[in-house]
């Protein structure tokens, strides 16, 4: 049976048929006629368009010798004296200069590496070897983070763990590739969690900030899910229960919103999107529910987990009311998903801890 392969590759741009009436008035357009002198719409504006998609995609993934061709393709179909024709060519100069760097870092490398640089170069042009490369390093780092949780707390703990971190880590791969950005995989490392390293320039905050709660957001309906398992099934699987709280204390605990300069959590870069105002109710919404959880219990910190994770998200989000780094206009949707999931989360959290301590209880007795 033949296998279909599916090929990512921008197909080869095709010359566009001549077109002798404006795509927008309908007037009569000469020969060789780029812009319409009536209405100055561009004659080939759909061709160009569709030269630009192929050309950012090729720029996505890495190829820009590929891409500086078809903008340069594009020059062709542009009145010289357009910004359009402007832009392309500031463009143009941007890629030239870093295929020179690129260029000048390979000659650099080959001298080093001497007679060894064939080989060097060989390996870096293998993309079907870094594929597997790539693949590799998030299997055998997952694989080595749940051995080393399973020995540590054995294997529902590693499960219940590790299964957060997926879902949770997935939600800003996801983030991240439908904004068109280069992402990689997740890498676990035991004592610190996960991370998902993505790459682009010019990314707004706003975006910056979705991607950043993104995470967050997938721990949080992970997190619902397991809960609604546990209910759903009478209380028949615990697992679910602990799963649910352990998930919904990761994704707050991730809130924290004070950047250190090895370690920005999700609430860190999200808070770079909000007013100091917005900064604020969160710190009260947080500061609530450490009182709150703290007079439910009476007291009694003997899970400090759940009663402190408000305190320090809250002081934290407090001190960033005072950092001048709010931007220029607040997003009320960012706003809005952050507080939501300090409700969302903490209520699970302290419920679902309640549940487990009242389990434990039971079954001590």
């Amino acid at each position: 049976m033949p296998a279909t392969v599916i090929s990512n590759e921008p197909s080869a741009p095709v010359a566009p048929e001549e077109i002798h009436n404006c795509p927008n008035c309908s007037h009569w357009l000469t020969e060789g006629t780029l812009a319409c002198p009536d209405c100055q719409t561009l004659t080939y504006g759909a061709h160009l368009s569709g030269l630009a998609a192929q050309a950012q995609q090729l720029e996505q993934q890495g190829q820009w010798k590929e891409a500086r061709e078809l903008w340069a393709q594009a020059l062709q179909w542009l009145p010289a004296d357009t910004r359009q024709a402007v832009s392309i060519q500031n463009h143009l100069a941007q890629i030239d200069s870093r295929l020179k760097a690129e260029d000048d870092q390979k000659a650099r490398w080959t001298k080093r590496l001497g007679p060894f640089a064939p080989i060097a170069l060989f390996l870096i042009k293998a993309k079907s070897f870094l594929f597997v490369l790539f693949k590799l390093k998030f299997l055998l780092s997952f694989l080595f983070y749940f051995g080393f949780y399973a020995a540590l707390g054995g294997v529902s703990y590693a499960i219940a763990l590790t299964s957060n971190l997926v879902i949770h880590e997935m939600g800003h791969f996801i983030a991240a590739k439908r904004r068109g950005l280069r992402v990689d995989l997740p890498f676990f490392m035991p004592g610190f969690g996960a991370y998902v390293r993505w790459y682009g320039q010019g990314v707004s905050v706003k975006d910056t900030a979705f991607i950043a709660l993104a995470g967050p957001m997938a721990g949080m309906l992970y997190s619902l899910t397991c809960f609604g398992i546990y209910a759903g099934t009478h209380h028949q699987h615990p697992f679910f229960l602990f799963a649910a709280w352990l998930g919904a204390w990761l994704n707050l605990a991730n809130l924290f919103p004070v950047m250190f300069a090895f370690l920005a959590l999700d609430g860190a870069q999200a808070a770079l999107d909000l007013s100091q105002l917005q900064r604020g109710l969160i710190a009260l919404t947080c500061l609530f529910f450490f009182g709150l959880t703290v007079t439910a219990s009476g007291g009694n910190f003997s899970n400090p987990m759940v009663h402190w994770v408000f305190l320090v998200v809250g002081l934290g989000m407090l001190w960033r009311t005072f950092v001048p780094d709010t931007p220029n206009q607040a997003s009320t949707r960012t706003f809005a998903i952050f507080q939501g999931l300090v409700v969302v989360l903490g209520t699970l959290a302290v419920y679902s801890f309640t549940l487990l301590s009242q389990l434990h209880s039971s079954l001590v007795q």
